[in-house]
């Protein structure tokens, strides 16, 4: 298992844009194969930072899970939706593998 993180920098004047592509990635990235933890936007502190994160089994998981993302009929009108709007001023995606015990598990000597 993998985790995607997505920084966003946004729009400040386009937040509740931002917040209306996150709910739509709500309903369309598990439909379409991905473990989504959610998108956080900005509540305090920077007004231009956002982050989208989901889990995935693989990066051969992830290939496929796109695929279906981009021909799904809300994902194609989200990508739609965030070029015709402009409020995504960047974005940067990592993977990354959870790597550390999880709380409360006991470790074994």
């Amino acid at each position: 298992m993998i985790t995607c993180f997505i920084r966003y920098e946004i729009d400040p004047f386009k937040k509740d844009a931002f917040a209306e592509y996150a709910r739509n990635w709500g309903q369309a990235i598990p439909r379409c194969g991905a473990d989504l933890i959610g998108y956080f936007g900005p509540h305090e502190g920077s007004a231009t930072t956002a982050y989208g994160i989901y889990n995935i089994d693989s990066l051969a998981a992830y290939e496929t899970y796109r695929a279906r993302l981009m021909a799904d009929p809300l994902g194609k009108e989200n990508y739609a939706f965030s070029k015709r709007e402009r409020f995504i001023l960047k974005e940067d995606r990592i993977f990354l593998k959870n790597v550390s015990t999880p709380h409360g598990a006991l470790v074994k000597p």
